[in-house]
């Protein structure tokens, strides 16, 4: 049996809404953005996110968690609408718990993101909004894949998802590396959240930044993102 062929072991809800419920209009426009990222060095995979949750203009939550633990070697950045993306999390962690329990061993991140592309597939055209980035470690040593609730699923080296991704792309482009050392690529991620959430509204508050390697999934410690503004604000004054 491949580790990749993960359709006979869903075990989805048999009655899950598809197209056919009618939507029913907002009394507001449910604007809302991120700044996510992820990439791959010699030192693992470090995924990288702000913390604001935004609805129409407003901060609904200033310290919300956007990347997702779903086990020891894999975890996943979110963005779209956020109850979207932690029910489908707990739904994906729950697929691979009972696949190691299973066959003994864990799913490969390959098929951990074809897992969850095929179960979102039968929503694409609804109100879903799913953006996910699997980051893990596996056999194959680091793995990370784009995710969409419209039927897009990627393999690469280097992701950002969510509204501030183009001013996070900017310094992720020149910055990333293959041989960064962890300090390094910490400090390189840490930069492109703070230059996206400095550009875009609905990104700020604080930066999560995780490091997955052959180890396991360990998180930094949260930094608040107006630290990072006023040390950058008095080098500049000096």
């Amino acid at each position: 049996l491949s580790p990749d062929s993960v359709g006979p072991f869903l075990s989805l809800p048999s009655a899950l809404p598809l197209a056919s419920s009618p939507s029913v209009p907002l009394p507001f426009p449910m604007s809302h953005g991120t700044t996510t990222l992820a990439f791959i060095f010699q030192g693992g995979v470090l995924a990288a996110a702000d913390t604001r949750s935004s609805c129409s203009g407003l901060v609904a939550c200033p310290a919300s968690q956007k990347i997702v633990p779903i086990h020891s070697h894999l975890v996943g950045t979110t963005s779209g609408t956020s109850a979207d993306c932690v029910l489908w999390k707990r739904i994906l962690a729950r697929e691979l718990r009972l696949y190691q329990l299973r066959h003994g061993r864990r799913l490969s991140t390959r098929g951990a993101a074809k897992l969850l592309s095929h179960m979102l597939h039968p929503f694409k055209g609804t109100d879903l909004c799913v953006a996910a980035t699997l980051c893990g470690w596996d056999g194959a040593g680091p793995s990370l894949h784009y995710v969409c609730s419209d039927g897009t699923r990627l393999p690469g080296t280097l992701f950002s998802v969510g509204s501030g991704s183009p001013y996070a792309y900017s310094i992720l482009d020149q910055g990333v590396e293959w041989n960064l050392s962890v300090e390094e690529a910490t400090s390189v991620a840490r930069e492109a959240v703070f230059r996206a959430t400095h550009r875009d509204a609905y990104s700020g508050n604080n930066v999560d930044i995780y490091l997955i390697s052959s180890k396991g999934w360990t998180r930094r410690r949260r930094e608040d993102l107006k630290e990072e503004y006023y040390r950058e604000k008095s080098l500049s004054d000096d």
